[in-house]
Order: C-alpha cells, then structure tokens, then sequence
C-alpha cells in the first residue's frame, strides 16, 4: 500500500538524522558523506543496465554534476556538521523547511510566481525557525546557534537543486538522477573526504551504521521514493516532509535519549504548517486558505 511505504520512506529517511549524530563525530562529516554517496552510488549502480540512461547520462552530465553538488554532496555534508552539535530531532524539523526554501529561490532567482498564500506560508515558516533557535539561543545547547547555520543551508542547497533539476534534468530518468546525483557527489568528495579523514581507529558498530545509513538511508530510500512517484505521483511522495521530523525526533528520542521540548514541538507544528501552506499541500488536500478581502 502506498501509506505504508510512505511510512517506511519516512521512517528511513528520520534515521538518516540519528546516524548522521553517531558517525559524524567519530568520522568527521566529510569523510562521513563520503562514504555515505560512494556506497549508495554503487547500490544504484544497476539501474546503468539500461542503455537508454547511459545515453542520457552521456547526455546530461554536467547538468547532472550540478545536482549532484547540491542534491547531495553540500547538504549532506552540511547536516553532517550540524550533527556535531544538533540532535537527531531538531535537524530533522530543520530538513523540513525545503519546500520553504524551494519556492522562495523559485520566486528570487528562477522567476516562478508565488501566490499570496505561498508568501504567507513563507512567514509561518520562517517563524518557525525562529523559535526552534530561539530556544537554543537562550543556552539551552551549547554551540546550537552555530550549528543551526550548516543545518539550515542544508535545506537552501535542496532548494536550489530541486528547481534546477526541475529546469534542466526534469525530464530525465528519475533513477538516472538519484543515481547520478550520488555518483558525483562521491566524485566530488572523494579527495577532501580522504584529506580529512581520521587518524584513530573506527569501531566495527560506526562501521555499521555508515553502511545503514548509505545503504537503507540514501540507495533503498532513494528507490522507494521513485516508486512512490512512480505509483501513485510526485505531490503524494512529497508528502513524506510531514512525517520525518515526527521518526526523526522519535528515533532521537529512543536511542540517544534526546530531550523533545515543548519548543520543538510547537516549532516544528508552525515549520509544517507553513510548508504546507508554501508547497501547495493544503489546497492538494482540499483545504483552501481564505484569501484577504
């Protein structure tokens, strides 16, 4: 059923938050993400059996290479820093705030209209942010502030990769591009990731979790959302947003006895709101904002 696998999508991608706060301190997040794109480009590798995307990976591969840097490489790596200082669960209400960013660089840089609606769901949104940090600025987490930084230009680089793929590779192969996104990714973190990486040994259960996380985390959650696309259309498979901050505070939660706040859950409601609102979703649900008099 696709509720169900909307589910599991969400409930894989909410873990990718929990091992990105276990591995990153041990590996450093650039090594991390390294290793991360690497193992899930090889996971996607088959779907190059196909002659037909050879042609237009031969095709498109700078096009491709651009979302690669910002679908994969910089965001994950960005997250990857938050997690030195950020929770499993704040990151994941951070990572929902794409759609906001996505349709404010649709409407700055790429010349998409945005409807009143849109604008209104922007201001939620951000305020959202607001109180999320506000919190941690208060003292609440040492280093927060700083951290919140990388993790909110992780949803920016999402944001100008979606409109850009939209442009210029949306009508490729979607598995072309969730391949072709990690392979370049990799290609292009493999020197810095190799430069950086640790001098002490890394334990055998960080080594698991680094093949959790690229192997369920980015391949199989890659190819179960193109199925969901696939199925059932892209504006149902987004909605998968709403739920990965509810497994990532979860997750969090359960196996690293983090702390959810009553500011986390109130931010992260105002976060999805405006989301909602921003992205279309409310009015794909029916629910039509009253427009002003």
């Amino acid at each position: 059923m696709p509720l169900i696998e909307l589910v599991v999508l969400a409930a894989i991608w909410g873990s990718s938050f929990l091992f990105l706060r276990i591995c990153a301190p041990q590996l450093g997040p650039v090594p991390l993400i390294a290793l991360r794109v690497g193992i899930a480009a090889l996971v996607l590798l088959p779907a190059l059996r196909r002659a037909e995307l050879r042609a237009q990976l031969r095709q498109a591969w700078r096009q491709l290479a651009v979302v690669g840097l910002f679908n994969s490489a910089l965001p994950f790596s960005l997250f990857a820093y938050g997690a030195l200082h950020l929770g499993a669960g704040l990151e994941s209400i951070l990572n929902a705030t794409t759609p906001l960013w996505t349709a404010l660089i649709g409407a700055l840089w790429f010349g998409s209209p945005i409807s009143r609606a849109q604008g209104g769901g922007l201001v939620l949104g951000f305020a959202g942010v607001l109180i999320l940090v506000g919190e941690h600025a208060a003292g609440s987490l040492p280093g927060a502030v700083l951290a919140a930084a990388p993790a909110l230009l992780g949803p920016v680089s999402y944001g100008f990769a979606a409109q850009y793929a939209r442009r210029h590779v949306g009508q490729r192969d979607p598995m072309l591009i969730a391949f072709a996104s990690q392979a370049f990714a990799a290609l292009l973190l493999v020197a810095p990731g190799a430069a950086l990486w640790p001098n002490h040994a890394v334990s055998g259960p960080i080594w698991a979790a680094v093949a959790t996380l690229a192997v369920l985390g980015t391949g199989v959650a890659y190819v179960l959302y193109f199925r969901l696309v696939v199925r059932v259309g892209a504006a149902y498979a987004a909605s998968v947003t709403f739920l990965i901050p509810v497994f990532g505070m979860l997750w969090g939660r359960l196996f690293l006895h983090e702390q959810v706040s009553a500011s986390m859950i109130l931010g992260c409601a105002v976060i999805l709101a405006g989301t909602a609102l921003a992205g279309g979703q409310w009015r794909r649900l029916g629910v039509r904002p009253r427009r002003a008099a």
